[in-house]
């Protein structure tokens, strides 16, 4: 059986055979590893490998990861999952990132409940692009109202869009949601308002980095199959 190091490796060539495919330098793609349901020892040796940025679904399990991992000082950890604003206090104290602000009211939390002097949270917007009610992500004509709140806040900072599109037989059936998010971002601001765009999962990768994916959220093809059932990577 492979190890974590040894799939990590994997990954980063697929992301490095992508980025080349696309033109893009591979560099421009941070590898977001999700960690969801998995034992502390994965992410040791994930970290171990190289890797430092990771993502985690829940507000409660990001807590007790970081307090378990805390002497790994640069570790960085991003909330990717469904937020809820009575988590936010949670949240804040413990990630660098959030890629799930989907309200005016979420955000108005995250800026309420981040301490000063933790410095400035990047905020992603995510956004329904496949318009699922089972999906959380503000629907496409409340995007500008959110990219207001995050920019009008004290203390978060504005990083771009993310999205997790219909579930597809065919990685290829991605493209069309991710290619909304990109014309998202374009009426928006473009790049240089929102630099970033978190999308793409273990199965569509390659897609999501030749429409312009600059975080891709990778899990299963890391860590193997989570301990739990669980959706989003």
């Amino acid at each position: 059986m492979s190890s974590v190091a040894d799939r990590l490796d994997e990954v980063r060539a697929r992301l490095a055979r992508a980025a080349e495919d696309a033109r893009r330098p591979p560099n421009a793609i941070t590898l977001l590893a999700v960690s969801k349901f998995q034992p502390e020892a994965a992410i040791r040796e994930a970290y171990a490998a190289g890797q430092r940025d990771f993502g985690e679904n829940y507000a409660q399990e990001l807590a007790e990861k970081a307090e378990a991992l805390a002497d790994l000082n640069d570790l960085r950890w991003h909330m990717i999952g469904h937020l809820q604003r009575n988590k936010a206090r949670q949240v804040v104290r413990y990630a660098s990132c959030v890629h799930s602000a989907h309200s005016v009211e979420l955000v108005q939390e995250l800026d309420k409940r981040r301490a000063p002097e933790a410095g400035k949270l990047t905020v992603l917007v995510e956004v329904n692009v496949g318009g699922e009610a089972q999906k959380s992500g503000c629907e496409p004509a409340a995007v500008a109202a959110v990219l207001d709140a995050v920019e009008s806040s004290a203390r978060l900072t504005l990083g771009g869009l993310m999205c997790v599109p219909p579930h597809t037989e065919d990685p290829a059936g991605a493209r069309p949601f991710f290619e909304a998010l990109v014309r998202l971002r374009e009426i928006h601001g473009g790049e240089r308002r929102l630099p970033a765009l978190s999308m793409g999962m273990t199965a569509d990768l390659e897609v999501a980095v030749a429409a312009g994916a600059t975080i891709v959220r990778v899990g299963t093809a890391i860590f193997g199959e989570r301990p739990r059932a669980g959706a989003g990577a």
